[in-house]
């Protein structure tokens, strides 16, 4: 009886978890481990918020006692400062040596320069003048280039 699972060429087992484990290694999974290391925080942390905050909220970086958090509108920006000691103990609480806390405001997603717009009807003057344009252009010149005689 065989092995179901799919092997490499060289008989190792192939599977996600392996290539996982060679996306994390040392050195270029540094940058992926302290992500997942940040996501674990922001789980741990943005709970501590108040619901409708913690919504409009995210961790998004922690380093020489700063938690920085990021926020989609200013008043959010305000409202989370006001939190700040709590805060600041809760990331004590789970083993940070935080001792500030910077608020940033992401800016918002840019809107497409022409919004979708629904084409209004043409007038009879101007449907008349396009199709006067759109005949002239199928009638072939007297002498032109399209006259073959």
């Amino acid at each position: 009886m065989s092995d179901s699972k799919p092997r490499s060429p060289r008989g190792h087992l192939s599977t996600p978890q392996a290539a996982l484990d060679a996306l994390l290694a040392e050195p270029a999974g540094g940058p992926i481990h302290r992500a997942l290391w940040l996501e674990e925080l922001d789980r741990r942390l943005r709970p501590r918020l108040p619901v409708p905050l913690a919504a409009h909220a995210r961790l998004a970086n922690f380093e020489r006692g700063r938690l920085v958090f990021v926020v989609d509108a200013p008043v959010w920006r305000a409202k989370l400062r006001l939190l700040a000691p709590e805060l600041l103990d809760a990331a004590r609480s789970v083993g940070l040596d935080a001792a500030e806390l910077v608020v940033k405001t992401t800016t918002p997603a840019v809107a497409s320069p022409q919004p979708d717009r629904k084409a209004k009807p043409l007038s009879a003057a101007v449907q008349r003048d396009l199709q006067a344009a759109l005949a002239s252009l199928k009638e072939p010149e007297a002498g032109g280039p399209r006259d073959a005689s």
